[in-house]
């Protein structure tokens, strides 16, 4: 695939999430798709990339996401995202809804294979998430 396809892709893919629309998932991942949250945390499948992030999502009822930048290079897809969504779903990593809004950025690092993302890597700043929540950490 082209860098503009790879780059198409990984919109498509976000756009997908926005709209929690998970079932769709699939059909952006590669069948051996792995999601990293961290470095050596491996999430197989697309159910794993839905088992750690949904919980998240749910937590912030109608979250947006919109891509600030994207970058691409040969099989990588580099993506700045902002995170926006206020804390009246489930806990949090433990803390009970807070009413709060949150804005924070995410950078990802994608992988695309055979024209499907093969994997996933996460960057965030949780300790600004949970400060935003009142949460001294």
């Amino acid at each position: 695939m082209s860098v503009e396809a790879n780059k198409d892709l990984v919109r498509r893919f976000y756009e997908t999430i926005e709209q929690e629309n998970y079932e769709a998932l699939k059909d952006f991942c590669h069948k051996d798709f792995v999601f990293y949250p961290q470095l050596y945390t491996p999430f197989p499948g697309v159910e794993g990339l839905v088992e750690s992030e949904k919980k998240n999502f749910d937590a912030f009822p109608n979250f947006k996401m919109p891509i600030k930048a994207i970058l691409a290079e040969g099989d990588q897809v580099a993506v700045y995202l902002i995170f926006e969504g206020t804390h009246t779903g489930i806990p949090f990593l433990g803390v009970p809804a807070t009413g709060k809004n949150v804005k924070f950025s995410l950078m990802m690092l994608l992988r695309i294979a055979d024209g499907k993302i093969i994997e996933k890597r996460s960057h965030v700043d949780v300790h600004d998430i949970l400060r935003q929540l009142g949460v001294n950490s």
